[in-house]
């Protein structure tokens, strides 16, 4: 199972965060080693497990310096293909951390 880095923002939960990338606060305590699940502060960096497999696909979740097109080459596809299997309207905005049909 693949992990991506996240900083804790203001008004974030475990809950919501692994909400946000489809896994469990359950996975995100065990990878962390938190002892309490409501001691987590701004500005904190935790590793979120991600499943990097989706029953339609490959999911990735984006990182610093990512561009959809790299990450179409990547995986041998098209800038217009994630694009449209993700719904995005201006392909060339791209943010840490996004999760993106491949």
């Amino acid at each position: 199972m693949e992990t991506v880095t996240y900083t804790v923002r203001k008004g974030n939960t475990l809950f919501g965060i692994a909400n946000f990338f489809g896994t469990t606060v359950e996975k995100i305590l065990q990878v962390n080693n938190i002892p309490n699940p409501d001691m987590i502060y701004v500005g904190q960096k935790i590793l979120v497990p991600v499943d990097d497999e989706d029953k339609n696909g490959y999911i990735y979740i984006t990182r610093p310096g990512d561009t959809l097109w790299s990450i179409a080459m990547r995986f041998g596809t098209t800038v217009e293909s994630i694009a449209k299997k993700n719904g995005m309207c201006n392909p060339n905005i791209l943010y840490p951390g996004t999760r993106l049909y491949i």
